[in-house]
């Protein structure tokens, strides 16, 4: 999505499984890009942050109120009236199938809008990371789509995204959770990630951090 690759990287997932088949609507238009970094935490001081991506190391100063996010435990209620969501998935049987699910807040709509793979260079498995806004509730390859839930039948979605589509499974037990705005002790080696702007002087700021905890590690 941006300079620094973050769309390669940057984590979000979709949906629970469903009990009962459920329609969701496509939202008409995409939502507007967010430009972002995300990657391992070097350093931060409460001003600036270091953080390690697959372009390298990039500085990135805080700039006016900073609002700081971490997960917690959600549900497909919650999806229902999510205003973005992301999608972490893997190839199985030639399917993607989720592997995760998180619900973004408003002001993180349009994070690394798109569908990309996650893997670093030399990857034997494949991930993907899917994002997009909702307007209802809606070797294996693994994939990350962002974009728009068009439907689904109880079992999969079609997330509709900028410049295509993603259809996928959601199995039973895929674990759901909210980003939400909550005070955060950041500490080295965690993943994180920042929206960002570039000034004139091609300084990056950021005034919203995001604090990326896996499915097995998340609790």
């Amino acid at each position: 999505m941006n300079q620094y690759s973050l769309r390669r990287l940057v984590y979000a997932a979709l949906l629970a499984a469903l009990a009962t088949p459920l329609t969701v609507q496509a939202q008409a238009k995409a939502a507007p890009p967010i430009d972002g970094i995300i990657g391992k935490l070097q350093s931060f001081d409460g001003k600036s942050l270091d953080v390690a991506t697959s372009a390298g190391v990039v500085h990135v100063v805080v700039k006016g109120h900073l609002t700081t996010y971490k997960q917690i435990p959600s549900d497909l209620s919650h999806v229902a009236t999510a205003p973005y969501i992301g999608v972490a998935s893997a190839e199985q049987d030639g399917k993607q199938v989720a592997k995760q699910i998180f619900i973004f807040p408003a002001e993180l709509r349009g994070a690394a809008e798109g569908s990309v793979l996650t893997d670093p260079p030399g990857a034997t498995s494949h991930s993907r990371m899917t994002n997009g806004t909702i307007s209802r509730p809606a070797a294996s390859h693994s994939r990350m789509t962002n974009g728009t839930v068009q439907n689904s039948n109880g079992t999969t979605l079609v997330v509709n995204y900028q410049d295509g589509s993603q259809t996928i499974s959601i199995p039973p037990g895929v674990p759901v959770t909210l980003v939400a705005p909550q005070q955060v002790a950041f500490t080295p080696g965690d993943v994180v990630y920042a929206t960002t702007k570039k000034l004139s002087d091609r300084t990056l700021v950021t005034d919203k951090i995001f604090q990326f905890v896996p499915a097995a590690a998340s609790h």
